[in-house]
């Protein structure tokens, strides 16, 4: 299994509504994201700064961040591109994050 982290950034003010977005997470959207091959996925709000912190497991090659070109992951961006610091696709800017230190 492979662990990855990136960051994202949220825009000020929207911190109630992302939480409320992702706690109505759509069932097709989980589904494909396990389905492949991602699990045990979490994501933090650093308030100071806006960042999001996200990080993920995942079996196989693919992460969250190489499923852009699926319809349910393009609606997913498209829903939260006003609450979020996005590219032209409205996919959001991410910065991936190298590990430099685990521990089990």
């Amino acid at each position: 299994m492979k662990r990855e982290a990136f960051k994202m950034f949220l825009k000020p003010g929207f911190e109630k509504e992302y939480e409320k977005r992702h706690a109505e997470i759509w069932p097709e959207l989980k589904k494909m994201l396990s389905d492949g091959g991602v699990c045990d996925y979490s994501i933090y709000w650093d308030k100071d700064t806006n960042i999001l912190f996200a990080c993920q497991k995942t079996r196989g090659n693919e992460s969250s961040q190489d499923m852009g070109s699926n319809p349910i992951v393009q609606k997913w961006w498209d829903y939260m591109a006003d609450i979020m610091e996005v590219n032209p696709d409205n996919s959001p800017v991410t910065i991936p994050l190298p590990e430099v230190f685990h521990m089990d």
